[in-house]
């Protein structure tokens, strides 16, 4: 098997003792740095956990997420990590085969744990703890094995995005600050609230990642024992903390997007923007927009110099048979799309809450969701903590977030950016959607 080949190289490295002094004072002045650093964050993103998120919180203090404890976990591990610097002893193809081989684990991972579930819900079984045990085995020895590749594919993804960010200009002094560092591992779900009357997030918090459907429903319906409260409880791909938490995927162009994105948080995070996230639903609208336009503009540069193999193909178009006619263009059925089906959803939905028809506007969410699940989209729930969430994502002229003019005007200023690092720096010191218009000319 590859990882073999890995720990073989593992254990060829010099140990860290035989570092020159300079380097280990150098290495020692970067970690603390970065502990500052990430107490900043960490204490910046439990400021935001006060006012209307008390409202709500009597239903989720029993079951919300640790991030004192995982932040500290991962600033330890990430410490470790630069201190042995292994990637330092890596060449290129060695690096890309470390993160190819975590994929493949965590694909591994991924369909086995999917297997134990099977198992468990099979009524059929009888003695499934019986069953599933050789499967458990299995599960912890690919555990044991990503143990040792993951911490390494994550070193050598954020040299590789970092890089990207400093090609694109997001320095200071030539240096990336903050230090790009991110940790996989299972994440927190997401509590949202809105009011029934209006699509706006009231709250947003973080709760166990491994919560149950039964608690999760349950959870819904207590917030929304209050009439005018819409509530959904919602999967994440990152978190911006520090270092940054990002999902495990097998997906390579989405997890260097997310690693992007989730930077893009911690850059702003030091800066009017990002410190004024929370101050209205247009500032959280306008962060969310910049990191995610940011995040996939630095993710593909990524993929074009490290992974190009992973760049999507225009696929050709497929000869009919021999004896087969063309089907005429009028009679061809459109491809379903997903982005302007929901963009349609949300306008409809805003028109109808704007003339006070709540529940109007809730039936028809409940028809485009049986919609959506006749087009192959499972959404659990669509209601307006739905667009409440989803709807500050605003990178594209269509989806969740409908006619909101906020993410129009922050793609309008990228289009007039020269770069992206002229782009993200300009937006980082706006500090209201007054600004974004003043820079447009439009106030």
């Amino acid at each position: 098997m590859q990882i073999r080949r890995f720990n073989k190289v593992f254990r060829s490295l010099p140990h860290v003792h035989f570092y020159p002094v300079w380097i280990r004072l150098l290495r020692a002045m970067r970690l603390t740095l970065v502990l500052a650093l990430g107490a900043l964050v960490l204490t910046y993103s439990f400021a935001l956990s006060t006012g209307p998120y008390e409202q709500v919180r009597r239903y989720t203090r029993s079951i919300e997420f640790d991030y004192v404890n995982w932040t500290l976990q991962a600033l330890f591990t990430k410490a470790g990590q630069a201190a042995l610097n292994l990637t330092g002893y890596l060449p290129d193809d060695q690096q890309r085969l470390v993160v190819g081989q975590n994929l493949r684990l965590t694909a591994e991972l991924q369909s086995l744990r999917h297997a134990i579930e099977l198992v468990y819900i099979d009524p059929s079984v009888s003695d499934p703890a019986r069953q599933a045990a050789p499967l458990f085995t299995e599960l912890r020895r690919l555990e044991a094995e990503q143990a040792q590749v993951g911490p390494l594919a994550e070193t050598v993804l954020q040299q590789q995005v970092g890089s990207m960010v400093a090609q694109a200009g997001l320095t200071l002094g030539g240096q990336t600050l903050p230090p790009l560092l991110y940790h996989s591992t299972e994440l927190p779900k997401a509590l949202i609230v809105s009011p029934r009357d209006a699509i706006r997030q009231d709250a947003n918090i973080s709760l166990l990642a491994d919560l149950s459907l039964e608690e999760i429903t349950a959870l819904e319906q207590a917030v929304e024992s209050d009439p005018n409260r819409s509530a959904l409880v919602v999967p994440i791909g990152g978190v911006g903390i520090y270092p940054t938490m990002v999902i495990s995927s097998t997906n390579l162009p989405y997890l260097l997007e997310v690693v992007a994105h989730e930077w893009i948080h911690n850059y702003l995070t030091t800066r009017p923007l990002g410190l004024n996230y929370e101050t209205s639903p247009e500032l959280r609208t306008i962060n969310e927009t910049v990191a995610s336009i940011a995040g996939k503009e630095i993710g593909n540069m990524a993929l074009e110099k490290y992974y190009p193999e992973f760049l999507p193909h225009p696929a050709p178009d497929p000869a009919p048979p021999v004896d087969q006619q063309p089907v005429p263009l009028e009679e061809q059925a459109p491809a379903f799309d997903f982005q302007a089906a929901m963009h349609a959803t949300r306008v409809q939905v805003d028109q109808l809450l704007a003339a006070g028809q709540v529940e109007e506007a809730e039936s028809y969410m409940q028809v485009r969701r049986q919609f959506f699940l006749a087009n192959g989209y499972e959404i659990r729930r669509l209601n307006q903590a739905y667009f409440a969430f989803y709807g500050a994502y605003a990178d594209s002229a269509v989806g969740a977030a409908g006619e909101d003019p906020v993410g129009a005007a922050v793609r309008e200023m990228r289009r007039r950016s020269p770069s992206l690092a002229d782009f993200v720096n300009q937006m980082s010191w706006m500090s209201s959607y007054a600004d974004l218009q003043a820079a447009l000319g439009e106030h």
